[in-house]
């Protein structure tokens, strides 16, 4: 599908800024503020390492600069400890085949399980990822079964021979260490900085929550989340989802015009999976379960031998 009109950047100046600001805040939220008072310290790091993860989102879809090198040497500092860059980068571009979004086994960022899988799990792994389903739990434990999800897959495709998935993760050794150096000489003591990273990815996991719907129709499977609060702020109006899939590089403070322009096309293209603010998701699914953990349509869409 073609890119809506946005004017053509030589540099991206508010992406550009808004890294300056995310590496400077940081610092200071990990020395001025927490020396000032910890707890301070402590949420002012985990909204810039949630940002800075939402920057990284912006350099591998071609922002700030149009060169992928530089792009790429701009976020390698690895703020979030958790996730390499290359393999969010390989993996996030294999989700963007609209086609196979929720396929349990071709999108990698699906939560949906093979109906048949789910029924060989345990049954504490079942309540497990059944409380992962819950906004509440994807808060607490998404972090940590997302990790183990993620580490494991890499781990057998290493051994497999995947040699993209074994670089990656060689890679993260350099962008993590000058990270830990950081931190280890300041005054926030690393249990907390390995708590604001653990919570920067709870934030984040609001975010990736509902991203995606089990639908017939590919394009019917994205949400449009009608949120300008802070939360939009940090996933850098990501949350306008449907507009992001089908036009993945245009930037992120273009996205709400380019919604706005054509707000009727975007709901009618996803079926009008739609909500109006983070606060109606809290509200909705905080305890409850959006969708279940084995794919309701699987059969469907993808029948397997």
């Amino acid at each position: 599908m073609a890119e809506p009109m946005t004017k053509a950047r030589l540099v991206e100046w508010p992406t550009l800024l808004l890294l300056v600001v995310c590496y400077l805040g940081w610092s200071v939220a990990t020395t001025w503020l927490a020396a000032l008072w910890l707890p301070l310290g402590i949420a002012a790091t985990i909204i810039f390492v949630a940002l800075h993860s939402s920057l990284t989102h912006e350099a591998l879809h071609g922002h700030p600069f149009r060169s992928k090198a530089l792009n790429e040497f701009l976020v390698f500092p690895c703020l979030g400890l958790a996730i390499p860059y290359q393999r969010f980068r390989d993996l996030h571009l294999d989700h963007h085949r609209d086609s196979l979004l929720t396929d349990p086994y071709d999108d990698p960022e699906s939560n949906f399980f093979d109906p048949e899988t789910w029924a060989t799990l345990p049954r504490w792994g079942q309540l497990i990822l059944q409380f992962n389903n819950t906004l509440l739990g994807r808060l607490t434990v998404g972090p940590l079964v997302g990790q183990y999800a993620f580490m494991r897959a890499d781990w057998r495709a290493a051994k497999a021979g995947n040699i993209a998935a074994r670089n990656g993760w060689l890679w993260q050794i350099p962008a993590i260490v000058p990270v830990l150096l950081w931190v280890a000489s300041s005054p926030m003591p690393i249990w907390a900085y390995f708590l604001s990273c653990y919570v920067a990815l709870s934030i984040l996991k609001i975010r990736t929550f509902l991203e995606h719907r089990a639908h017939e129709r590919a394009s019917g499977r994205t949400v449009v989340i009608e949120d300008k609060g802070p939360l939009s702020w940090i996933f850098l109006n990501n949350n306008l989802h449907v507009v992001h899939h089908m036009h993945p590089n245009v930037a992120w403070y273009d996205l709400p015009g380019v919604y706005e322009g054509d707000r009727e096309k975007y709901l009618r293209r996803n079926d009008g999976y739609r909500y109006g603010s983070y606060a109606e998701i809290f509200r909705k699914y905080f305890f409850k379960a959006k969708d279940p953990v084995p794919h309701p349509m699987w059969s469907r869409i993808e029948p397997r031998d």
